[in-house]
């Protein structure tokens, strides 16, 4: 009876080591990725942290941003997933305006603004400090945004896709420095 106990103890203990062990060497951006991404992570096969960074404005913390990507690598023509989690109250209009005036800055014609703007009205809700809104290219080449793990909507328009992203992680972008954190100082 005692060497029976003494196996299965023995089993136990090796199971427990052997799991420990298999967690400890599995790549940390993988296991917390999905976590993170929730119902997004559906969208980029391997999602892992590429970046992350903080906005800020005069000061006042907008929000922080983390980049994920396949392999966490970032690819613009690639699915990735950013996520923006503000760090204070926005109106969902608001968040829309400002998406719109930094891709006029871009480039952007008055005609697809107008209608990317409504478009982004229908989609973003208001947030509260801590909620999140991921943004979501596709490998369709298309824009899918969560809130939280809740899909909130979609804009299928390729163009809106590159200009959107490029808000954040475009060569022009307004904030250098965060797309710095977000993709790396070399990309």
């Amino acid at each position: 009876m005692q060497k029976r106990y003494s196996g299965t103890w023995n089993f136990r203990f090796l199971l427990v080591v052997t799991i420990v062990s298999v967690a400890l060497m599995s790549p940390p951006g993988l296991v917390t990725a999905r976590a993170d991404l929730g119902a997004a992570a559906n969208y980029v096969p391997s999602a892992s942290l590429v970046g992350k960074g903080r906005l800020t404005f005069l000061g006042f913390k907008i929000f922080d941003a983390e980049l994920y990507a396949p392999g966490g690598t970032y690819s613009p023509s690639r699915p990735f997933a950013l996520k923006l989690t503000y760090l204070r109250n926005f109106k969902g209009r608001a968040i829309a305006k400002r998406s719109a005036d930094e891709m006029r800055k871009l480039g952007a014609s008055k005609g697809q603004l107008a209608k990317w703007t409504r478009q982004m009205e229908a989609i973003f809700p208001n947030v509260s400090k801590g909620q999140s809104i991921t943004g979501v290219r596709t490998s369709s080449d298309k824009a899918t945004f969560y809130l939280g793990n809740r899909k909130i909507g979609t804009i299928s328009d390729p163009a809106f896709t590159r200009r959107f992203f490029s808000i954040w992680l475009g060569n022009r972008t307004g904030n250098p420095e965060l797309r710095a954190k977000l993709v790396g100082a070399g990309s």
